[in-house]
């Protein structure tokens, strides 16, 4: 399957991709990210990922180095390197704009859409995950859901049921929604083993949310099994490749 030729820059809607943001850090972005990549992998789409900034990066003779980005490289359908996959990583496990101000950088969407760019003509499909949650500040005046809106992709938002999730939950749909920003829908990531009212919790927010319940994601022993949530995640590849006219093909397996 070859990708499409692209006459306008910013049409990059083209491409079926997604991006990926949550209700606060730690709350399984990256697992849900890695679950869509598989999901669309299994339908034959080959998939690459980018995590544009990323704070807590270890130090390491390349550089600096984030696990979530390297996970989202493992996971690629053909290789990439890490500059384009994480162009801005930071040392300290702390918000993106001050780390970057400490570290006398600013972050540049665009660069990072032309990052995006690249990686769209390497594989049919991007995933992009987003750091901390959906108005965490980039710069002094942009936010992650600025970037969302100029990558143009549709947001999937990741929730973990925990105490605290339906508000944080409900303002963060709001205000994507309310930003004319295309919500497909959220995922219900059970982060804490034995959290108690967690049906309650899913099912009031899912008589809430003005977008549909993608995927009830299980709290794992150990590591989460990224098979598993592709599976889960299925049904939200395909409306996203209905949106990016690639609805003939189907969810077979995931890797």
């Amino acid at each position: 399957m070859t990708t499409p030729k692209k006459t306008d820059p910013d049409a990059f809607e083209i491409h079926p991709g997604v991006f990926i943001t949550g209700t606060d850090t730690e709350v399984g972005k990256t697992w849900v990210s890695l679950g869509v990549m598989a999901a669309f992998q299994g339908a034959g789409i080959s998939t690459v990922a980018m995590k544009p900034v990323a704070s807590g990066c270890q130090s390491t003779e390349e550089g600096l180095r984030n696990d979530d980005a390297l996970r989202l490289i493992r996971q690629g359908s053909v290789p990439i390197p890490y500059d384009l996959v994480n162009p801005f990583s930071f040392a300290p496990a702390i918000a993106p704009h001050i780390a970057a101000r400490e570290a006398g950088c600013a972050i540049s969407l665009e660069k990072i859409r032309s990052c995006y760019r690249a990686l769209t003509d390497r594989a049919e499909c991007c995933v992009v995950e987003g750091v901390g949650g959906w108005l965490v500040p980039l710069t002094a005046t942009e936010t992650v859901a600025d970037l969302a809106r100029r990558l143009k992709l549709p947001v999937i938002l990741v929730v973990g049921i925990r105490l605290g999730c339906i508000n944080h939950a409900l303002l963060s749909a709001e205000s994507i929604l309310g930003g004319g920003q295309e919500l497909l829908g959220w995922v219900a990531n059970r982060i804490e083993p034995g959290a108690q009212r967690s049906e309650e919790n899913i099912r009031a927010l899912a008589e809430r949310i003005d977008a549909p319940l993608l995927a009830d994601i299980p709290c794992f022993p150990g590591e989460p099994d990224v098979g598993e949530i592709g599976r889960r995640m299925a049904p939200a590849v395909e409306r996203i490749m209905a949106r990016g006219g690639k609805s003939g093909a189907s969810i077979h397996s995931t890797r």
